[in-house]
């Protein structure tokens, strides 16, 4: 087993040579490269399975008692500072390269379906590959610094992939917004990181938090710098993360293609928040008003997420608010200390949340059949339903993914969500009331979108809303929407499309490369979360906080008490269980109007539905109020700066005009001029 340790870093280069390889191939053998693209798909899926491979055996050997393992080089040395890279494989890397490769493998074998139309096919492969391989590096980071690299890595993947239909605007314009956001949270954690060196002088996880912890203790440095460090390097998974108030830039990713949006919420950037907030947990818990930031923030943004959720009609934005919600409770996890929950939660989310977008995806591949090429259209779910009789297996798969993510019993969400409620509930029960609130939105929304989608009339041959759909839509841009040879709208005066349109009367199920993944993730959907029962939690005696011991997390496990799991269990459940039956009641039965009581609620319905205004605000405040601070800053160039430069040199050119009269050339004329000078300093000097 040693062996395999000692080329673990072999992990993230193979995702790394297959984006290089195809690169490479698009750079200098264009046409010949895009007309191999099955051959290019089968490397880069070969080479992620590869790293899948290599990432279980890791698991399994840690699983079985294999102690931590790190091999590092200088990489950097000036004077006492020296700078380390390389790799470190403990139990939470184990993990984490487990649940990354899988996604991805899956994710990319997804894609050949997806996007088999597409022109830009292979450039999405490689696009894949490299965003596998920076997620993986960012895993086996052995310090901050490492990290950081890695993480800007993860950054620009997302911006290439987010914008991958460069040529629509909308895209243009969210992968801008996801690249300037997390530039906010990433300019937090750099100063973060700065800080904490400055302090400790080392960028290792466990020293930082060991020295950090000395130092307020003795009072080297004050709490309030150590709160201060410890929130800016929280900024960073604030932003990755999409947590309150940087998560704007989440739901408008979904302008890319559904498998990286499967991919990015499941297992990579958003995951990286969370990975990023566990390994700084050393330092984290030394600072107990940080971790009290962090639980109330992910505690907000759960809700948040959940009751904006409520009224969306997009699929894939609705999943998106979806995503926010459960990451605000892994964040939630991780503030009052219930690290094994938080990651979880984290694995359990990363399955059934990659199948529901997976299954999002599968759904718009089917309804462009028959709507075209236009997602105003093909991804609303007032123009869906009744989906289950035409593509089964995707309503099959969606489904689990409705019962794991509201929490019910035995499925995967079930045991992680309770866990990290029942943690709340011992930490501050206010917490837990936001949470168990959440709870039971999410299990409404759910249904909402998995009876408004799969149950009922097929309602994509309508007319009425479709040019009802279409007008808004225009309404709302100012621009025609007219059909891309993307899964997306195409405005006007872009890119004209490849000429795919809508061909049918009826959806159709996707091919087998798209819905074999779906079933292959129903798997981990409905069994991962019997590794993290209370009754045998084998999740936390594998996963358990650096601040704990074995024998702890199993004195720990030995204390479990029935009656307190089944109170905290059963609100939970019933609380999800009240949310499916108001579904039921107004999207299966039709016994309850939906718009009834949204006009009773008209300001909270509004609220909901325009996301809290938070899109408003931002770009009132930092849209509009840096454009008007752009324009000031233009005058003041124009008529201060240039205005200096251009005095100087009109000044330069007059008094150069004047001086060349002087410059005659004859020495009489300078003797003369010398004459004058000095008799002009007689005259003065005299009568003074």
């Amino acid at each position: 087993m040693e062996v395999i340790y000692q080329y673990a870093w072999i992990i993230p280069v193979l995702p790394l040579l297959g984006a290089m390889l195809v690169g490479l191939g698009l750079i200098s053998l264009n046409q010949v490269t895009n007309r191999l693209r099955q051959l290019n798909a089968v490397v880069i899926i070969s080479l992620m399975g590869a790293a899948m491979g290599l990432s279980m055996a890791l698991l399994w050997s840690q699983y079985q008692g294999h102690a931590p393992y790190l091999r590092t080089f200088e990489w950097a040395a000036a004077g006492n500072f020296h700078l380390t890279m390389g790799y470190t494989i403990d139990n939470l890397t184990a993990m984490m390269l487990v649940v990354v490769t899988t996604v991805a493998f899956l994710v990319m074998i997804y894609t050949d379906g997806y996007m088999a139309h597409d022109p830009g096919y292979v450039r999405f492969y490689a696009y894949l590959s490299l965003f596998g391989s920076s997620m993986l590096g960012l895993v086996v980071s052995p310090n901050l610094v490492q990290i950081y690299i890695f993480w800007e890595l993860v950054g620009m993947c997302s911006y290439l992939l987010v914008g991958f239909w460069y040529d629509r605007k909308a895209a243009a314009d969210a992968c801008q917004k996801a690249f300037v956001t997390n530039r906010v949270g990433d300019f937090g954690l750099l100063l973060g990181i700065l800080g904490l060196f400055w302090a400790t002088g080392s960028f290792d996880f466990t020293i930082m938090g060991d020295r950090l912890g000395e130092l307020v203790e003795s009072g080297s440095i004050s709490n309030f710098l150590a709160i201060l460090f410890a929130i800016l390097v929280f900024l960073g998974p604030v932003a990755k993360s999409a947590q309150f108030p940087l998560h704007v830039w989440l739901p408008d990713a979904m302008e890319g293609p559904t498998p990286i949006s499967a991919l990015i919420h499941a297992a990579t950037m958003v995951a990286a928040g969370v990975f990023l907030i566990a390994r700084m947990y050393p330092v984290f818990e030394h600072v107990p008003a940080a971790m009290n930031v962090i639980a109330f923030t992910g505690a907000f943004t759960a809700f948040l997420g959940a009751t904006i959720a409520i009224t969306q009609n997009d699929i894939k934005k609705g999943l998106a608010y979806s995503t926010i919600s459960q990451l605000g409770y892994m964040v939630m996890a991780m503030g009052v200390g219930a690290y094994s929950a938080g990651l979880f939660h984290l694995m359990t989310h990363a399955y059934f949340k990659a199948m529901l977008f997976l299954g999002s995806g599968s759904v718009i591949h089917g309804m462009e059949a028959v709507v075209g090429h236009d997602a105003v259209l093909a991804q609303d779910m007032r123009l869906m339903g009744g989906l289950r009789k035409y593509m089964p297996a995707t309503g099959f798969t969606f489904f689990i993914g409705c019962l794991a993510i509201s929490g019910i019993p035995p499925f995967a969400g079930f045991w992680s969500k309770d866990e990290i409620l029942g943690a709340a509930f011992a930490a501050n029960p206010l917490l837990w009331f936001i949470g168990w609130v959440t709870a039971g939105i999410t299990a409404f929304y759910m249904f909402r979108m998995y009876f408004s989608t799969f149950e009922g009339k097929f309602r994509g041959n309508d007319e009425k809303i479709k040019t009802m759909l279409k007008d808004a839509a225009a309404a709302k841009l100012g621009l025609e929407l007219q059909p891309n040879f993307g899964p997306g709208a195409m405005k006007k005066g872009e890119l004209e499309s490849h000429g795919h349109g809508h061909h049918s009367s009826s959806p159709h199920e996707s091919p087998w490369t798209m819905t074999l993944p779906l079933l292959v993730l129903a798997v981990p959907s409905i069994l991962i979360g019997l590794v993290g029962t209370p009754y045998a939690n084998y999740f936390e005696q594998f996963i358990y906080s650096p601040n704990e011991t074995l024998a702890e997390v199993m004195e720990k496990a030995a204390e479990f008490d029935p009656h307190e799991f089944y109170v905290m269990a059963g609100s939970s459940v019933a609380i999800s269980v009240v949310g499916i039956t108001l579904a039921v009641l107004m999207y299966l039965a039709r016994k309850i109007d939906p718009s009834a009581i949204a006009s009773k609620i008209k300001s909270l319905y509004e609220l909901s539905l325009n996301k809290w205004y938070f899109d408003d605000i931002y770009h009132q405040v930092f849209v509009l109020g840096l454009r008007r601070i752009a324009r000031q800053v233009m005058e003041v160039d124009f008529r201060v700066v240039d205005g200096a430069v251009n005095l100087t040199g009109f000044f330069t050119l007059v008094s150069g005009e004047g001086l060349k009269y002087l410059e005659s050339g004859r020495v009489q004329f300078y003797a003369l001029i010398v004459f004058g000078a000095v008799l002009g300093l007689v005259i003065v000097f005299g009568v003074t």
